[in-house]
């Protein structure tokens, strides 16, 4: 299976995807979430100048963050720096959103939005609406470059799933291990292409965190708390952010939530809770925040093993058809990226 990583937008950036690069990991992501993280743009466009074939990735934008003319020429800037080298990654805004506050945007906007990017990347007028007004608009720019951009959906659902297939896109999804899952996911994919008479295409992209077990040593112990603590933490906030999703959870479970929410100084129904919950999200979480991080959540979020417990585990999603594992480094990005070299070597 082939390896990527994924990290926040922050000074030094291209340095890491320098490193990745030179490890031969496939592909460099940075986060779309604007009130916690830098511009993935400005960062992608510092990486495209340091590297030279490794892949780099906006995961995710989506169109409740910017207009389709602006992400589209955005995309088509980074193209014109690192041609065919560029993914578009697209989705609802799912944290993206909820940073500010505001809830996702329904998936029939995400589709139109893909078609809409697709269309202008491709040199391809599309009608551009703003309210009433409706007007033909088209690439102007001179740097425009015949390298495709690659697209991918955000699925945590069927419905992104089949919105993959119908504008023949890949697929990425967040912690989402189990290959079954994967499995209904390509199986949504595939049905509505089929109905599109669309080929499936793309491919697939499973971000998630990953610790590699010494010899003995503890798997639910501080370090592997600290390496897997982001993405077990961003499900707890997910379900502090929304108390119906928190009620269908195991006691032990919404108790974590419960203990979230008061060490966070906040309720879940609090109108500006959100400025509490999503204080560095998808950062390295606090040491006083490692009782949070279940066991239980560690082993449904994370990949957690030894080297063969880990190899099997990828190789289970790999007959799920995930072609690529991206992993997100939170306590030493260049070692963390080695061993994920190393690992799948």
């Amino acid at each position: 299976m082939r390896t990527g990583v994924v990290v926040a937008a922050t000074p030094g950036v291209e340095d890491l995807a320098v490193q990745a690069e030179e490890l031969g990991l496939s592909s460099f992501w940075v986060y779309d979430t604007p009130m916690v993280h830098g511009d993935p743009f400005a960062a992608l466009a510092l990486c495209a100048k340091a590297t030279s074939h490794i892949k780099l990735g906006v995961g995710v934008t989506s169109p409740a963050l910017r207009s389709i003319p602006a992400a589209a020429s955005g995309f088509a800037s980074l193209n014109a720096l690192a041609p065919g080298r560029i993914i578009c990654g697209v989705g609802t805004g799912n944290s993206a959103r909820r940073t500010l506050g505001m809830p996702p945007t329904k998936s029939a906007e995400l589709e139109t939005f893909t078609a809409s990017l697709q269309d202008l990347s491709a040199g391809r007028p599309i009608s551009y609406r703003e309210g009433d007004r409706v007007r033909d608009i088209q690439f102007l720019h001179v740097e425009q470059t015949t390298d495709p951009l690659e697209f991918v959906v955000a699925a945590q659902g069927l419905k992104s799933a089949a919105i993959a297939g119908r504008r023949g896109t890949g697929l990425l999804s967040f912690a989402i291990l189990d290959p079954e899952a994967w499995h209904a996911f390509q199986g949504a994919r595939a049905e509505a292409a089929q109905a599109a008479n669309q080929p499936v295409v793309g491919d697939s992209y499973l971000t998630t965190s990953l610790y590699v077990l010494g010899e003995g040593e503890d798997a639910y112990g501080d370090a592997v708390r600290d390496a897997t603590g982001h993405t077990v933490l961003s499900f707890l906030v997910f379900a502090a952010d929304k108390p119906s999703f928190a009620e269908v959870l195991g006691p032990e479970e919404r108790e974590a939530v419960r203990r979230f929410l008061d060490q966070r100084g906040t309720t879940g129904t609090a109108p500006d809770r959100y400025r509490q919950l999503y204080s560095n999200y998808l950062g390295r979480i606090d040491p006083i925040e490692r009782d949070l991080i279940l066991p239980s959540l560690i082993d449904k979020l994370a990949l957690v093993g030894t080297r063969d417990d880990l190899l099997r585990r990828i190789a289970a999603l790999e007959a799920a058809d995930v072609d690529e594992l991206v992993i997100q480094p939170v306590v030493d990005p260049p070692t963390e990226m080695a061993e994920l070299a190393k690992l799948t070597a």
